[in-house]
């Protein structure tokens, strides 16, 4: 424990860039601003959803309620049909962005501190080891933000190119961290 109060700065700063990188890549950049489409028909499709009056929470259409089902020929014919979609519903409202906002930093936070507690444990505070520790930082860092989104692509369907994007941008978070570290390891 001792360990992670000598890196307090590196992973507050670390938390710090990251937030940094991610607001330049979404509000600069806006490279994940074609990840997302508009129906056509977005008003009838709003319409359709509020009268079910479904709760906040994910949706998958068609849904199968028992695995053993999805053999049966009118779950097949449901997938022929369509539309097969994997649906989140928050609540109505306006988002809060700085209750997201907040959240990611918190995350970002709590990565950069799990990757420098890592690499205080394996390489221990001697300033002989920060390159050695800051790549341990990176690849974690990496892991964290990065590889959640390829599982979205393999069961959620979401688009290959949109997690190669999140990838990316998980690689410069654990580069902009490693940096961090290797600077102020002690």
């Amino acid at each position: 424990m001792n360990a992670l109060f000598s890196l307090w700065l590196p992973i507050l700063l670390s938390a710090v860039v990251v937030f940094v990188i991610s607001s330049l890549i979404h509000m600069v950049f806006k490279w994940h601003a074609g990840d997302y489409g508009a129906l056509a028909n977005e008003d009838a499709v709003r319409d359709a959803i509020r009268a079910g009056r479904p709760a906040p929470g994910r949706y998958v259409l068609p849904h199968c309620a028992d695995m053993k089902d999805m053999g049966s020929e009118a779950m097949k014919q449901k997938y022929q049909e369509g539309p097969v979609a994997h649906l989140t519903i928050g609540p109505n409202g306006q988002p809060n962005m700085g209750k997201y906002l907040g959240q990611w930093f918190l995350w970002s936070l709590v990565v950069a501190a799990v990757a420098g507690y890592l690499a205080g444990r394996v390489f221990g505070l001697d300033h002989n080891h920060a390159r050695a520790a800051a790549k341990l930082v990176g690849a974690v860092t990496f892991i964290a933000h990065g590889f959640g989104t390829v599982t979205e692509s393999i069961w959620m369907m979401r688009p290959w190119s949109g997690s190669a994007k999140y990838l990316l941008d998980a690689a410069l978070y654990a580069a902009g961290s490693a940096a961090v570290f290797f600077w102020l390891w002690p």
